[in-house]
């Protein structure tokens, strides 16, 4: 290899961990070949002008993240993550079955609740949830789909298995990066990009679309559907108007629809048009301030009722968050068994209660050596590393355990597994995790092949959190050479996720000179309409609902 990677072997053997890309004794792994002989081609200056050509074109691209306050371009390695087609078999059908429960187990919580009547989980698990919300109990939502978005972070353990680290199907955010990453990785490896098969990446939004339409309410001939933003603050904004765009759908605000006669409407320069679809992107306690805060400017007031009403379908389902909640993930396994008679493709890491008086014992005893985790934390926040904490900050958290054991849970500390990452003026092993992303349209679950790899930038530190300073990775699902032919700005063919293709490409069914075209004239069109001033700035954003995707 190349002497960029002089130090590798050692710092691998240091990482203890499960290296995507080698072997223990130094051998690369299946799908890796044509990357490390692409690498082995490269000098360090070679390597930075193609890491700083990516870095430009996030912001040319607009690509970036709030990290303390700043908005910065999203971190991309240049070393992309590698997946074979037998690996991401067993990946997508853990994460399709994993996603059928939920979805199951939301739609009993709300309803007959038989998951407690029959002694799967305990009564008190749902009713303490902070995100069981009785306002919407007892109806079944248009379409009849809770879970249309769900983002599954999968990890490899130390010996090389799989494991579900967390559940995410209330807001997940994220796969705007996804399709960035691949199109800049096209252009900053393309020895390794254009000869070998890697299954594509742009075919969501277009699946997204269709699931999004086909669980529209009965009564929409042909479905409007719109994405629901808190405004330009929120940290996710920009995956807000891509995906919009590519869908070809409105992408409005809270001000921009109005409720009447428990129907939607959408303000537009040419009258209200009415909305059958609300992709939300705000979190439930912001929707709707005659159910939830009264004080949001973020969301309409009546959206719960026209909901209710069977009148506009809201994707992803108010109340979800009861599925989110970290001591429910401990249960999903148990979930798998009773709903789908099936056994768990993949793995849970092992957690523990600490609402049990057994398990919180031990691990009050053992905080040094376990990670411990709020249940309904997010982003990273909170959670403490015992090993990395100090005396102080495990006295602190044994003070909080013990004042909410409910809130808790903790699991061992897990060696994610590494890839090598260009990192001072070197490649070394660093940490990631992966979210691949799941649409439910009702009648199947569509898994993008890949999903967003997280990837922890510093040294041994296993935060992969954009907001903690992590970064991210293209990754490579391989799959089956392409069979047609794709020009840029036609229509996808069915099949082309499952295939590799030259790009540029269109990602969406429509040409992307018309999708930016209309974001500007939608940016326009509310630009003009509003009077009323919005909340400022600092108020936004600790309001948003919706924080760092990952």
């Amino acid at each position: 290899m190349s002497d960029l990677f002089d130090n590798y072997a050692a710092d691998m053997a240091g990482a203890a961990a499960y290296d995507e890309m080698f072997t223990p004794d130094q051998r690369t792994r299946p799908g890796y070949a044509r990357i490390g002989g692409v690498l082995d081609e490269l000098s360090l200056s070679d390597v930075n002008t193609r890491a700083d050509s990516m870095a430009r074109s996030f912001l040319d691209r607009g690509v970036t993240f709030d990290f303390a306050g700043e908005e910065r371009p999203f971190p991309l390695d240049i070393v992309p993550r590698v997946i074979t087609a037998a690996e991401w078999n067993v990946i997508e059908r853990g994460v399709v079955q994993r996603v059928q429960a939920l979805e199951r187990f939301l739609d009993d919580v709300y309803g007959e609740q038989r998951v407690v009547a029959d002694g799967i989980v305990p009564k008190s698990l749902i009713t303490s949830s902070a995100h069981f919300h009785r306002s919407v109990w007892g109806f079944k939502p248009a379409g009849g789909v809770r879970i249309h978005v769900a983002g599954i972070d999968v990890v490899r353990d130390q010996e090389g298995v799989f494991r579900v680290l967390e559940d995410n199907v209330r807001v997940p955010s994220g796969v705007s990066y996804v399709i960035e990453n691949r199109r800049a990785m096209a252009k900053g490896l393309p020895e390794a990009f254009m000869s070998q098969p890697i299954r594509a990446v742009e075919a969501y939004p277009r699946h997204l679309y269709k699931a999004l339409r086909a669980t529209a309410p009965e009564a929409a001939e042909d479905p409007t559907v719109v994405v629901l933003t808190p405004g330009v603050f929120n940290s996710a904004y920009f995956e807000h108007t891509l995906l919009a765009g590519l869908m070809g759908v409105e992408l409005v605000e809270g001000r921009d629809l109005v409720v009447r006669g428990d129907k939607v409407y959408m303000r537009t320069t040419d009258g209200e048009q009415r909305v059958d679809v609300i992709y939300k992107r705000i979190d439930d306690e912001f929707v709707d301030p005659l159910h939830f805060r009264s004080d949001s400017v973020l969301g309409c007031s009546g959206l719960v009722n026209a909901a209710r009403a069977g009148n506009v379908t809201i994707a992803n389902a108010i109340g979800n968050g009861v599925a989110d909640d970290k001591l429910t993930y401990s249960y999903v396994p148990d979930l798998i068994r009773y709903y789908l008679d099936e056994e768990p493709v993949l793995a849970n890491v092992d957690t523990y209660r600490l609402e049990e008086a057994e398990a919180r014992a031990y691990v009050l005893d053992h905080l040094d050596e376990l990670v411990v985790k709020p249940v309904d934390g997010s982003g990273g926040k909170g959670l403490v590393i015992g090993p990395q904490a100090t005396e102080a900050e495990l006295e602190q958290l044994r003070a909080k355990v013990l004042a909410d054991p409910r809130g808790w849970i903790a699991q061992p500390v897990l060696q994610l597994s590494t890839v090598p990452t260009f990192a001072e003026g070197g490649f070394g092993p660093r940490h990631v995790d992966l979210r691949p992303f799941a649409v439910n349209s009702g009648d199947e679950v569509y898994v993008l092949p890949g999903g967003l790899t997280r990837v922890a930038m510093q040294k041994g530190s296993l935060i992969v959190n954009s907001s903690q300073g992590g970064g991210s990775k293209d990754t490579w699902v391989l799959g089956r050479p392409q069979t047609q032919d794709l020009d840029p700005g036609q229509a996808p063919h069915p099949d082309v996720d499952d295939s590799v293709h030259t790009w540029p490409v269109a990602a969406s069914w429509q040409d992307e000179g018309d999708s930016d075209q209309q974001q500007q004239q939608q940016q326009q069109r509310r630009s003009e309409d509003r009077t009323t001033p919005g909340p400022g700035p600092a108020d936004r954003r600790t309001r948003t609902g919706e924080g760092t995707p990952c």
